[in-house]
């Protein structure tokens, strides 16, 4: 069995762009603060990393499926080249109210599954929205917000660094 990081894109990976704007090309995307080393740290601990993200800008046309994929490309090329890798990414390309798979609901986490047999208990999504949280929970795995407060979240941190040092902390002790 696999122990997961599922992680949220925007918020958590990257800067997220302006209100009722995409981040639709690589020159937009922007790391935030130790990224790379938060999924290295992971990756030495042989989790899996996968990126489970809303992306509606599909559903409205302001971005192709392509134009995501090569994005998502073009982010695990810049982390292996920082000794890190996202292992597969998976994305809802739909306008709300239109599938099972947009966060809170599960179908990315589902899909998932076909790729790895998850072990929930050593599991984890970390995501920087209520939907994010939702969606963890509803699967069955532990949660981490990422922002100032989340009531619903099993833990709330600053930054994806702070969660991984967290996560890592309490699976070496527990």
């Amino acid at each position: 069995m696999a122990k997961v990081i599922f992680l949220d894109r925007d918020g958590v990976i990257n800067k997220c762009a302006k209100e009722h704007e995409y981040i639709t090309q690589w020159e937009y995307f922007e790391f935030l603060e130790n990224v790379p080393g938060a999924i290295r740290l992971l990756n030495n601990e042989e989790y899996k990393i996968v990126v489970i993200s809303n992306q509606r800008g599909i559903a409205r046309g302001i971005m192709t499926k392509d134009e995501v994929d090569e994005l998502h490309q073009r982010v695990n090329e810049y982390l292996n080249n920082n000794g890190a890798n996202i292992d597969c990414f998976l994305y809802c390309p739909h306008e709300t109210g239109k599938c099972n798979c947009r966060k809170p609901d599960i179908g990315l986490f589902l899909a998932a599954e076909r790729l790895f047999e998850v072990d929930k208990i050593h599991s984890y999504m970390i995501g920087d929205s209520e939907s994010d949280i939702i969606a963890g929970k509803n699967y069955g795995v532990k949660t981490v917000f990422i922002g100032e407060y989340n009531s619903l979240a099993d833990v709330c941190c600053k930054s994806l660094y702070e969660a991984v040092q967290i996560i890592l902390k309490g699976e070496r002790l527990g």
